[in-house]
């Protein structure tokens, strides 16, 4: 079997490529790739109405809680969320996105999409994309 022939070692190099240019595309925004995650799944439950804690970002976010905690406080640190006391158990923090958050979040969801248009454009039809990345990725829908 050749290199070529291997699923796994295709996604790999597939991945690696991605990863590549979403960094870059995410560098103007001066935002990693796990903190634009994080940010933009905020951004996303901000928009259902949903003040999630870290737990519950962590979970959408699919990412582990520990080092969630850690990029959170960054966000945080850079005046994109703010973590307030949960008025019903004040041992929770509840996530709230601010408006410069809410901004900047748009922009970057814009520009990786763009770039995933990009990215993804090699591959003729993307309905079957999707339906080929959905159960790889552990979603059913």
């Amino acid at each position: 079997m050749e290199p070529d022939d291997s699923p796994g070692y295709l996604l790999w190099r597939a991945t690696l490529s991605w990863q590549r240019r979403i960094t870059a595309t995410l560098a103007p925004f001066s935002l990693t790739h796990v903190q634009f995650v994080l940010l933009a799944s905020l951004w996303w439950l901000d928009r259902e109405g949903v003040r999630p804690n870290q737990l519950t970002l962590a979970q959408h976010a699919d990412t582990d809680v520990k080092m969630t905690s850690q990029v959170v406080r960054r966000l945080e640190d850079k005046g994109l969320l703010v973590r307030e006391t949960d008025a019903a158990d004040t041992r929770a923090k509840r996530l709230r996105i601010t408006d410069t958050g809410r901004v900047l979040a748009q922009e970057a969801i814009a520009a990786v999409e763009a770039a995933d248009t990009a990215f993804f454009s090699a591959v003729p039809d993307r309905d079957a994309l999707l339906t080929t990345l959905r159960p790889l990725a552990g979603r059913r829908d």
